[in-house]
């Protein structure tokens, strides 16, 4: 280890263009910040919370690092059932269950739009890239938990 803080970034690939362009605003960010940075893939959006689940429990039994905050990058398109509001519910849901459980720090890079149109607008790295805005977070985040001295997970 390094001494350095460590984030886990967690990115579902099932738009891969996307995801791609998300997770190299957010090495970017951290990256100047001077943190260390772990990625893992996941097939889509749905996974996202049991990756981070399964981090947390790997460094609670010492088998696996300890993640000083995570970032969740993913992109939910809506289509033509209602299958789209299921995964941005649950995903959402499960995301926050795990701050609310364990108090990580949590960039919540989640993009849940009507087309892919507008999610690429969100996922360019010379716009509103939420992928930015999910590593600044999760940075915020795990400010506030140093500040209150409460240690990583």
């Amino acid at each position: 280890m390094t001494g350095r803080p460590h984030v886990l970034i967690v990115e579902a690939r099932f738009y891969e263009d996307l995801a791609d362009a998300m997770a190299a605003s957010v090495d970017g960010i951290l990256a100047d910040a001077g943190v260390e940075r772990t990625r893992w893939s996941v097939p889509g959006a749905f996974e996202l919370p049991a990756a981070i689940r399964m981090a947390i429990a790997a460094a609670s039994r010492r088998i696996g690092p300890a993640y000083d905050g995570f970032v969740a990058l993913g992109c939910v398109i809506r289509g033509e059932t209602d299958h789209y509001e299921h995964i941005c519910r649950e995903t959402s849901r499960g995301l926050m269950d795990l701050t609310l459980q364990f108090g990580i720090a949590l960039g919540f890079g989640l993009l849940t739009c009507p087309t892919y149109e507008l999610a690429r607008v969100r996922a360019a790295s010379d716009g509103r890239n939420k992928g930015a805005d999910a590593a600044r977070a999760c940075l915020r985040m795990m400010a506030l938990r140093r500040d209150l001295k409460l240690p990583s997970q």
